[in-house]
C-alpha cells in the first residue's frame, strides 16, 4: 500500500516562506491526484491545494497567489511552496490522495508567528 509522508514544516515569521514535501512510497504514484490539506486547532481539516497526475492544479481562495503545488513523479513527491505566509496559515498540513483520500499521516506543523 502506498504511504505518504509529509515534511518541511516549521516556524516562520509572517511574510516568510516554507516548502512542504509529500513523499510517496510503496506503490504507484504518478497517476493519482494529490491534495494538501490543513487543520488548525479547533477547526476541521480542509483542502488547500490539489494537483492531478497530469499536473493540473487548484487552490483554495485563501492561498491563491501565495501557494504553489507541484509534483515530481520521478521522485514520487508533491510539494507545496508557501510564500507570503500569514498567521492564519498556521495549521498541521497533510497530504493525501484527492478527492478520495486514504489514511491520514502524521502531517507537518506550520506555525506562522512574529
Amino acid at each position: 500500500q502506498v504511504q505518504l509522508v509529509e515534511s518541511g514544516g516549521g516556524l516562520v515569521q509572517p511574510g516568510g516562506s516554507l516548502r512542504l514535501s509529500c513523499a510517496a512510497s510503496g506503490g504507484i504514484f504518478s497517476i493519482y491526484a494529490v491534495g494538501w490539506y490543513h487543520q488548525a486547532p479547533g477547526k476541521q481539516r480542509e483542502l488547500v491545494a490539489s494537483i492531478t497526475g497530469g499536473g493540473t492544479t487548484n487552490y483554495a481562495d485563501s492561498v491563491k497567489g501565495r501557494f504553489t503545488i507541484s509534483r515530481d513523479n520521478a521522485k514520487k513527491t508533491v510539494y507545496l511552496q508557501m510564500n507570503s505566509l500569514k498567521p492564519e496559515d498556521t495549521a498541521v498540513y497533510y497530504c493525501n490522495f484527492y478527492p478520495r483520500g486514504r489514511s491520514w499521516g502524521r502531517g507537518t506543523q506550520v506555525t506562522v508567528s512574529s
